[in-house]
């Protein structure tokens, strides 16, 4: 599974790496919603909510739908606007002003994609258009709880009143706590996103794809960008361009704008070095190769001293070649290591790998 990005004849000077304090404070409001993704961030989210107003704190529960499950494209407006060659802007009023540009469709199919399963990558009528839709739009928003419902309702109702409406709500964020935050890790994104623009000019595209993140890969002949993730899509820059956008409270989140009509962008974590993640191939052969209770008793002998195959053979009442293809399945899943003694090879769990399981396993759902 993966998203696609075809940059066939995409020069690169159409390629672009652009901070957003739009997309940052959808993230921000991702943090503070959903503290649980971003352990890191809880000494920040805490000192924040304590200190939100209470009338703005109920005003970002009626829309947390936006950014909670997921990040809404209301956050990535200049990708909607007619060309595909826009860029972030510079500021917050810049980024909204780029909001207020795009339809009233654009507006209200990418609030309630998400949580109203409009298609994403494929060109239908939106809620707006089709009475069908809009019925079905307000039946799931229901099952979301009555104040998705009363949001959905009062969206397809009166779309200007209510982007009105978020725009301010935004601008109160700004106010409350955002532009600190803002301020604080601006510089960092705005080097990142200098280097990754040397690396762009100096390396290539390759080059600079890989420094996003192990889970983003190019195939030059195929002009064909692959990232690995939970979901199949496809997109393609067309006469447009790409835009990579550097997050720096976004992590473990690798998001890929795909939506039809929709100028592509990846948004990408900033923050620190980390352990290579797994592939979702990789999480999922790990998975599957502990999801089988003799590999599982394995597992138990292995993790507390070597052992060669055939001392495991005689713990566990088993032939030699049966004992030798359940560890293969475990190597190929890289958790356990061998390790030559003379005219035999002992087997040792690899305790690393099997202790970031459960966050290979966030991060990859997350991604």
């Amino acid at each position: 599974m993966s998203v696609t990005i075809d940059i066939t004849g995409l020069p690169p000077e159409r390629v672009c790496v652009v901070p957003s304090p739009l997309a940052e404070l959808g993230m921000a409001l991702h943090a503070l919603s959903e503290p649980g993704h971003h352990p890191e961030l809880q000494g920040w989210a805490t000192a924040v909510s304590t200190r939100l107003e209470p009338g703005l704190a109920d005003r970002l529960c009626e829309a947390d739908f936006l950014w909670r499950t997921t990040f809404s494209d209301v956050f990535a407006p200049f990708a909607g606007i007619p060309g595909g060659r826009a860029i972030p802007g510079a500021t917050l009023a810049e980024e909204l002003d780029q909001l207020d540009k795009l339809t009233d469709e654009q507006f209200v199919n990418a609030a309630l994609e998400f949580t109203c399963q409009l298609r994403y990558d494929l060109k239908e009528p939106g809620p707006l258009d089709d009475p069908e839709l809009r019925r079905r739009s307000l039946e799931l928003a229901a099952a979301r709880g009555v104040v998705q419902e009363r949001f959905t309702r009062r969206l397809l109702d009166d779309p200007p009143v209510v982007r009105a409406w978020f725009r301010q709500l935004m601008l109160d964020c700004d106010e409350a706590f955002f532009a600190d935050t803002w301020a604080r890790i601006q510089p960092q994104l705005a080097a990142d996103a200098r280097h990754k623009t040397e690396l762009l000019r100096r390396k290539g595209l390759g080059e600079a794809l890989a420094s996003l993140s192990g889970a983003v890969s190019l195939d030059e002949e195929a002009a064909l960008i692959t990232v690995d993730k939970l979901l199949v899509g496809r997109t393609a820059t067309g006469d447009g361009g790409l835009v990579l956008v550097p997050t720096g409270l976004g992590r473990p989140h690798l998001m890929v704008l795909h939506r039809y009509g929709w100028q592509p962008s990846i948004t990408y974590p900033t923050s620190g070095p980390r352990p290579q993640a797994p592939s979702v191939e990789q999480l999922t052969r790990r998975l599957e190769a502990l999801a089988h209770p003799v590999r599982m008793r394995l597992c138990r002998h292995l993790a507390r001293a070597p052992h060669t195959t055939g001392e495991l053979a005689d713990a566990h009442g088993m032939t030699a070649p049966e004992i030798s293809r359940h560890l293969t399945v475990l190597k190929k899943a890289g958790l356990i290591t061998g390790c030559r003694r003379g005219r035999y090879v002992q087997h040792q769990l690899d305790l690393s790998a099997v202790a970031r399981l459960g966050s290979d396993f966030l991060e990859g759902v997350l991604r």
